[in-house]
């Protein structure tokens, strides 16, 4: 197994002309250490946000190279195991998040975690341990990690957690995989613009398919498979996540337009995983026991 520790290397884009810190091979397993989304700058309530370094938000530990991929390939990231810290941290601020137009001050909050669960107040939280920022480098200039978009980067989808596999297209060559800004747990919106932002480390496995074209990211769990589009707006990421989803189904399993979109209707979920990212995230989710989970899934 390789491993990378958040020293090895950092990156706060996704850019096809970074210098990757580490080249393995597909089917390479991987344990991965990350820094929280501040670079751990923020450990006391004490701490004035205001004189944090901004430029140094949303780090990404990495960029790995996949040796055999290509663009036009799929990279596959199996989350074997996803570990957290126990401590957290959240934010709030004028013009951040939802509420950000009647906050008046930069604010933070830190969150032990123990016992599995996260102690806010006297609110014990349960943990639900995510990824926030895991993708590879898009094609033309560079996107912030703080930014999602069809590469994967900030989609902030609370699916993305240890027992999932995720599915990214390939943009450039050895994908450039990288990631960060773990939460020890996060509610769909992520409403304050963040999480309960947590250093952490994962253990993933990598492996390039060939073969087949995706257009967004792709994630499957034990119960469903979903599309996740970025876009400017709610309305455009939800309609997109549905139409991929449906010429998937229609593409994979012959069934018409008309039949799908009804079908979809009555047994697809459309979520939203993040609402406050310059790009903002929606999913589309469909139950496996409806179809064979590998009839909507890309197999190389």
């Amino acid at each position: 197994m390789y491993i990378l520790t958040k020293e090895s290397g950092i990156i706060y884009d996704f850019n096809k002309n970074h210098k990757p810190v580490l080249s393995v091979p597909s089917g390479s397993t991987l344990e991965i250490e990350t820094f929280d989304c501040f670079q751990n700058q923020i450990q006391s309530e004490d701490t004035e946000i205001t004189g944090i370094d901004w430029n140094r938000v949303n780090p990404a530990t990495g960029p790995v190279y996949i040796e055999e991929a290509m663009p036009g390939d799929v990279l596959k990231v199996k989350i074997e195991k996803l570990e957290i810290g126990n401590q957290g941290v959240m934010v709030v601020g004028p013009n951040l998040g939802v509420m950000g137009h009647r906050i008046e001050k930069m604010e933070s909050k830190i969150i032990p975690i123990r016992e599995g669960k996260a102690i806010f107040n006297e609110i014990e939280i349960p943990l639900n341990p995510m990824i926030g920022v895991i993708g590879v480098a898009p094609d033309g200039e560079g996107i912030s990690c703080g930014t999602p978009d069809s590469h994967g980067g900030n989609m902030d989808n609370k699916m993305v957690t240890e027992g999932a596999t995720l599915y990214f297209p390939v943009f450039t060559e050895g994908a450039l995989f990288a990631t960060g800004d773990f939460h020890a747990a996060m509610g769909d919106g992520e409403i304050s613009v963040s999480g309960i932002e947590v250093p952490g480390k994962v253990t993933l496995t990598l492996e390039v398919l060939k073969n087949e074209n995706l257009e967004h990211p792709m994630l499957e769990n034990e119960e469903v498979v979903t599309t996740i589009v970025s876009a400017k707006t709610l309305d455009e990421a939800a309609k997109k996540a549905t139409e991929v989803m449906i010429d998937r189904v229609v593409d994979n399993t012959g069934m018409s337009l008309s039949e799908t979109t009804m079908l979809m209707s009555a047994v697809g979920q459309l979520e939203v995983c993040q609402i406050v990212d310059p790009l903002v995230t929606a999913r589309f989710a469909v139950p496996k026991k409806i179809f064979v989970s590998s009839s909507l899934l890309p197999v190389g």
